[in-house]
């Protein structure tokens, strides 16, 4: 997905549904706890990390026995996933504050902003 597909002006939008997202599975374990919901949103994320694996052993067709069952773009697709599913646990653990992606971007820029540094050079 390119900025081009995805205008920056979409970010508020994007976080309302991301923040009606986590709500909604929240609200989805009424009989659990805060902690409940967050240590199943954290193994969530596992799962979702082990979608990406799957995808590309198909991708690549290491799997001899089933060979190559999908390509590339299920890959992006579930690393997408594994993005979400962060987001959303964020957003659980702020106590549904509405900033994960917003945070994202501060984490992304200051991650750029330390490799820069560590190779001698400025990331912007």
């Amino acid at each position: 997905m390119t900025s081009a597909n995805f205008p920056v002006p979409q970010l508020p939008e994007a976080q309302e549904k991301l923040l009606a997202m986590s709500r909604w599975v929240d609200a989805g374990n009424p009989e659990l706890s805060t902690e409940a919901i967050a240590l199943i949103r954290l193994i969530k994320l596992s799962e979702e990390s082990g979608e990406v694996a799957a995808a590309y052993i198909g991708a690549i067709g290491a799997n001899p026995r089933k060979g190559v069952t999908n390509g590339m773009d299920k890959v992006l697709d579930e690393l997408l996933d594994v993005a979400v599913t962060a987001l959303g646990a964020y957003e659980h653990l702020q106590d549904h504050s509405g900033e994960s992606l917003t945070a994202l971007l501060s984490k992304i820029i200051a991650v750029a902003d330390r490799a820069a540094a560590f190779q001698g050079q400025s990331a912007r």
